[in-house]
């Protein structure tokens, strides 16, 4: 159906300007008088040249998929039925890609879908724990209620995630610079150096000869260089896709000494908020630990959860095959034993993982603190050694002036 872009004036005189989808111009008329609202202009909105050129199209954000479930929240508890939230929702979204995915979703649901359906069909955006959860508000007639946990939750799931990268950002950085800054003094300013003393003559000092040695080789082999980070980096790549790699990967993440100890507890953060908000929306628990393994990132910790998932349904409580998996802290398999022996784990679960929030706050600080000295020191050693080596022929040669 195509689109028509109307310019027109309300009762007060008021210009306004809008799009709206209709079978022709003559209906968009119809539809206008109808809001009262006398039309000046209508035409055709042209076509997008690039609409079929998927890399071309705005990509849909997290912020889009929040700001979603926030305004549709909004709307349901005002009692506005599905459908209309739907086309409001689809009229004043800005990203187009997101536009095209409302507009689909609408005309599953008018088809006789329901909206966990509909949304089922975009796993890109749409992922298992929110299907899930809208399934269930739409059972349980609280749709409105799981639409607001979900925006809260991937509010807090997007802040999380931005602090570990915030924590990555600043080593990554400072040691990029750190070895474009040592390749430009290796390839291009050590050999004015090597020219100058090799006109002055006379035997150079073992460091500087280090130095000089050390800028040949990557003169000499900087095509070869540059050729085996990209094998190693794509080699690599090739390694982690593959099931044993994921674990081997994963395993060491868990166990490094400084940034394993950020990776465990980011885990169990993302993965009592889920749990916590899943149960507390009405999912199955069973259902809840399978798709918070499938969400996990990390192939330890979703062994561990099926491990947990496996005991569950057997019988057991969570706590128990928790506790047994190595992974999670005993804290946490205490207070989840707590809750559900109280009958509040959904509430439980919220607070250990609000409490793990705060935890990796301290440890993205602590990370940071104890980074900044070695990037200094290595730094100073690095670049430093570098300057002290080529500068000692000329202090050799102003002492025998």
């Amino acid at each position: 159906m195509p689109i028509f872009l109307w310019e027109g004036k309300n009762r007060k005189g008021d210009v306004q300007k809008g799009e709206m989808e209709a079978p022709s111009a003559d209906a968009v008329r119809f539809n206008l008088s109808r809001q009262r609202i006398v039309p000046t202009k209508i035409k055709k909105k042209p076509k997008d040249l690039f609409e079929n050129v998927s890399f071309l199209q705005p990509k849909v954000k997290q912020g889009d998929i929040i700001l979603f479930a926030r305004q549709f929240s909004t709307m349901i508890d005002a009692g506005l039925p599905i459908i209309q939230c739907l086309e409001i929702l689809h009229a004043q979204s800005e990203n187009k890609t997101f536009k095209v995915i409302m507009k689909k979703i609408k005309d599953s649901v008018e088809s006789g879908e329901t909206l966990a359906e509909a949304l089922k069909k975009y796993p890109e955006h749409f992922d298992d724990l929110f299907v899930n959860m809208i399934a269930a508000g739409e059972a349980g007639g609280i749709l409105d209620t799981i639409l607001r946990r979900l925006a809260a939750y991937m509010e807090k799931a997007a802040k999380l995630k931005a602090k570990v990268k915030g924590a990555m950002v600043y080593p990554v950085v400072t040691l990029s610079i750190a070895v474009l800054v040592l390749i430009v003094i290796l390839v291009f300013v050590i050999p004015v150096f090597q020219q100058m003393f090799a006109d002055f003559g006379g035997d150079l000092p073992v460091p500087t000869k280090i130095v000089v040695a050390l800028s040949d080789f990557f003169k000499d082999n900087i095509i070869w260089i540059v050729l085996g980070i990209g094998i190693l980096i794509f080699a690599f790549k090739k390694f982690y896709k593959t099931p044993k790699g994921q674990i081997i990967v994963d395993d060491l993440l868990l166990r490094m000494p400084v940034f394993g100890i950020l990776v465990r507890k980011v885990a169990v953060a993302k993965f009592t908020r889920t749990m916590g908000t899943m149960l507390g929306s009405g999912v199955a628990i069973l259902d809840a630990l399978d798709i918070v393994a499938k969400t996990a990132g990390n192939k330890t910790i979703e062994k561990a959860v099926y491990g947990v998932r496996s005991g569950i349904s057997e019988g057991r409580t969570m706590a128990e095959p928790l506790s047994e998996t190595g992974v999670f802290p005993a804290m946490v398999c205490s207070m989840i034993a707590v809750g559900e022996s109280t009958g509040a784990i959904d509430a439980m679960l919220e607070k250990i993982a609000d409490f793990y929030d705060e935890e990796v706050d301290q440890a993205v600080e602590n990370i940071t603190a104890l980074i900044e000295p070695f990037m200094l020191v290595f730094l100073g050693v690095t670049i430093g050694g570098l300057v002290i080596a080529m500068y000692l022929p000329i202090f050799k040669i102003a002492g025998a002036i």
